[in-house]
């Protein structure tokens, strides 16, 4: 499942045109941010014990900076498969440089993440969101339809 520098390059850019599609509003969103972790395709699958694992880019100034994946896994009553986006909009200096700071980043123990319902045509508002962190679950596929971020550890990968 491993890819190329260039072929994650190809898929977030590819993730943040469904983003804008998808979501109202996320172009002002991407322009408040300081940085943006885009982490395309996140695939899970789970029998009762499931897993989760995904490789994506950092974004800083429109420019890939660092690659990363995301990894996590769960156990209970779940079955099937699911494929979906994933963006974390880092609006504040601190939140972006404790996240590249870190040897291994864990959404809600190592930040807290507001994450933005996206779907029903709701709109993400920059004006009303004022957290450091902002994720959005996006274009998900598939049979689970887990659109949290509970577990998510991102670790940067070298390409």
């Amino acid at each position: 499942m491993a890819k190329t520098a260039k072929e994650i390059d190809a898929s977030v850019d590819a993730a943040i045109e469904r983003f804008y599609k998808q979501v109202k509003n996320a172009e002002a969103f991407v322009k408040v941010s300081k940085g943006l972790l885009v982490m395309p395709n996140v695939v899970k699958g789970a029998f009762i014990v499931g897993g989760e694992y995904g490789e994506g880019a950092l974004r800083v100034g429109g420019k890939t900076v660092d690659y990363y994946n995301t990894v996590s896994g769960s156990i209970g009553f779940q079955i099937g498969g699911q494929k979906k986006d994933i963006i974390l909009c880092f609006t504040t200096d601190d939140a972006l440089k404790k996240f590249r700071d870190s040897k291994g980043w864990e959404a809600g123990v190592d930040g807290n993440v507001a994450l933005i319902s996206v779907g029903a045509g709701e709109r993400a508002d920059t004006t009303t969101t004022k957290d450091p962190i902002v994720g959005f679950v996006f274009d998900s596929k598939g049979l689970i339809f887990d659109l949290s971020l509970k577990g998510a550890k991102f670790s940067k990968i070298d390409k």
